[in-house]
Parts: structure tokens; sequence; C-alpha cells
């Protein structure tokens, strides 16, 4: 295999990684964030593949917009005291200290080991050239998690937080119900593992408190936990990874992808406390569902009114596979221009899709490799034109720099 030709398959403009053999070769949850010094800064998970025992989160910066980066530096890993780190997050204070937020593993597995575990986290006051000691975010229980008060909550947060509540840094979190509460899966399959999304607010981070001061305040908990129905089965939620923004009229929108084959919206009109009955996400009021699979569904807020959403366009049901075939159907991308719509039922509406990208669904990585496109991705600014970081089949990672001119040439209908 032509490692050249593969990694140019979706026309990147930048290249930020690009394994060396096969120890890490497994690459997303591809963070990208402005550093507090005027630098680009990005932090992800890596490991050999998803989910196996040396799963780890890296740190790297770029001091010339992009274009070249620092090499990949370790700032949380399994060690003799510790599990693996998973799904780090960053968030940036007012005087400029940067936090990673992750899920610790401690030698227990509930619904997975790459998703049961405490809320860890470290912190840097030099821009990412040496890290605290790490610290373990005070988190509490749910009645979707194990009971047994040793073994953690099973939970993600997928994208980088932003500050949309009152100031303070707010994010959607997937909750997994524990195999406990749950009872046995309808279906052998991944796919059916139920889980729920609730939100959570970061209160005192600008304060630079030390890790285990830090203040979280779950909304949406428990009972009121968003849910969706897996198909067929109508007392099982399945809603993951939530996506959050503000809108103009300051209500809160967010949208979750489902096994339904579409994404789901909700609404906040109180800045994050209380959220709506998801519903599927349409182009516009009473318009076509815009079908999507199991599969991350982020959308971004660029700024001059426009959002920019991407997604599948297929249910799951794509060439030769199902729904549960996730490593081969989370592709190609296709992109939307979303506007806020005052007064309509669904308060943002979007353009007619236009092809984003493709990787011709060619197998790399691991053992067999995968093929997908999931958008465990992020977004920057580069003057008025939004650059989208993202991780391709989680194994290069790569930037895409999308003209404003383009953006605004996609129509999105007037109410």
């Amino acid at each position: 295999m032509d490692i050249k030709t593969e990694l140019n398959r979706t026309h990147p403009d930048y290249v930020v990684y690009v394994p060396e053999g096969e120890k890490n070769t497994g690459n997303e949850h591809f963070l990208v964030f402005d550093g507090p010094d005027g630098s680009l800064m990005v932090i992800w998970t890596q490991s050999t593949y998803e989910g196996m025992p040396d799963q780890h989160i890296v740190f790297a910066r770029s001091d010339d917009g992009g274009k070249t980066w620092t090499p990949p530096k370790t700032i949380a890993c399994k060690d003799e005291t510790h599990g693996m780190a998973s799904w780090a997050f960053p968030l940036v204070t007012h005087s400029g200290r940067i936090y990673a937020i992750f899920s610790r593993h401690i030698g227990v597995n509930d619904y997975a080991t790459h998703t049961t575990g405490l809320m860890a986290g470290i912190y840097s006051d030099d821009n990412g050239e040496t890290w605290s000691e790490e610290g373990i975010i005070p988190m509490p229980k749910s009645k979707w998690d194990n009971a047994d008060p040793n073994i953690p909550a099973n939970w993600i947060v997928w994208q980088k937080p932003a500050r949309i509540s009152d100031g303070k840094y707010f994010a959607g979190m997937t909750r997994w119900v524990s195999p406990t509460v749950r009872g046995e899966p309808p279906i052998e399959s991944w796919i059916s593992h139920a889980s729920v999304v609730e939100f959570v607010r970061f209160e005192n981070l600008d304060d630079n408190p030390e890790v285990k001061d830090i203040h979280i305040r779950f909304t949406m908990s428990d009972d009121e936990a968003l849910q969706y129905p897996y198909p067929g089965y109508p007392d099982v939620s399945v809603i993951q990874e939530p996506t959050v923004i503000a809108l103009p009229d300051d209500r809160l929108f967010c949208i979750m992808r489902t096994a339904a084959g579409y994404t789901v919206y909700s609404v906040s009109e109180d800045g994050g406390i209380k959220w709506s009955q998801p519903l599927p996400l349409r182009f516009q009021d009473g318009g076509e569902i815009l079908k999507h699979p199991l599969s991350p569904s982020p959308m971004y807020d660029v700024g001059k009114g426009d959002i920019l959403f991407f997604y599948h366009d297929n249910d799951g049901n794509f060439e030769q596979w199902t729904p549960i075939d996730s490593n081969w159907h989370r592709r190609p991308i296709f992109l939307v221009r979303g506007q806020y719509r005052p007064g309509a039922e669904q308060p943002v509406w979007f353009s007619q899709k236009e092809f984003f990208m493709d990787n011709d669904g060619i197998p790399i990585g691991y053992k067999e490799g995968r093929a997908d496109l999931a958008m465990y991705a992020s977004v920057t600014m580069e003057g008025d034109n939004p650059v989208i970081w993202y991780p391709e089949r989680k194994y290069f990672l790569l930037g895409k720099r999308i003209a404003r001119e383009r953006i605004t040439a996609m129509k999105v209908p007037e109410r």
C-alpha cells in the first residue's frame, strides 16, 4: 500500500500526524484548539487500535498556523499505578492555564474498558511544556450507573466544551447505561447498548483550581436524561455524542446521533438546565430528515451566522454494509450550511448537501484496518475561513480548509 496515495485520498490541506510502523495507528478524538500563546494546539487519543490497553493521551502544537506540528508528547498513559487514559478534551482558562480532562480506567470494567473510568485531569501553566500531577474530579453517580461505588461511570465528552452557558464551559456528555441497569441487550451488537445524554458545566475553572477542586454541575441527569428509542425496542435508548451551539436568541441547540438512521435535535431555553424532547433533524420545518447512521455528527458555529454540519447521508445501509458495520458505512462526508430561523419549530435550517470528501472505502491500519470517516473532529478559524481537523480512518490526522465563499454560496431556505 502506498502511504502517500492513502494520505491524499481526502485531499487535505494540512497534515498533523502520520503513523510510523504499527504501534500508534489508532488516532482519534482529535481536538485542535487555539492556544493561549497564539499557537494552535491539539490533544488526541492514541493507541495501537481503539480500546486496546495502550490507549493514551498526546499533545502537540503548531507555531505556523498548522503547516507543521511538533511530535506528539504523551501526557497521560497506562503505568504501574494507572490504567489506560482515553478521550481527553481541552479547557483554557482566562489566565491561560490549559486543563486536559479525560477518562481514567482503574482496572474494572462495566460497559467497556475505554469508557468505564473516573473523570481525571491534568493542567499546564506553560503552554504544554510541562503538566501537573493527575487529579480526580468528583463525579456524582447517576441512576444509569452501576450501583457499586467501586465501579466508575461509563461516559465520554467528545467535543471541545464551549463558553456558552453564562460564560462557563458547557458540554454534552454520553452516559452509557450500565449492563446491571439495562439488562441483556435486545440483539448481539454493540449498537444496541443503551445510552443517554446529559450535560455538564464547569463552574469554577477560571479560578484555576487544582483538578480535585474543579466543581462540575450536571443537568438532565437520572430520569431527566435525554433518551431516544432503538428501532423496534421502545424501552432501549440509544442516543450519543451531543454537540451544542448557542443561538442568537440565547437558546442552546444540540444535535445527537442515534441508532434510528438519523440525527436528532433538542433545544434549551434556560442555558442548558432543561432540554426539549429530541426530534429528528430535518432540512427545514416539515422537510426531509437528514439520514445518518450511528456515527459522529459534528456541527460547528463558524461565525457570520453560519453553522456547518457534516454527515453521511445514509442510514447505515450503505453499499453492502448494514447499520452494525460502523467501520465501513461511515462515509462519504457531505456538508450542509445551517442558519438560524427565528420563530421556526426547528430553529436551524439547512441548505442542500454538497459532497465534501471520501476515502473510497480503502481500509488501512491495525490488522484488517478500517475504512470509515468517523468525524471525531474539531474546527478552528483561519481568518474568515474555518478549518476542519479530522481523523481519517482513525489513522491519519489531517486538516481541510473551507473557503467562506463556498459556504455563502450554499443557499439556506428562508422562512
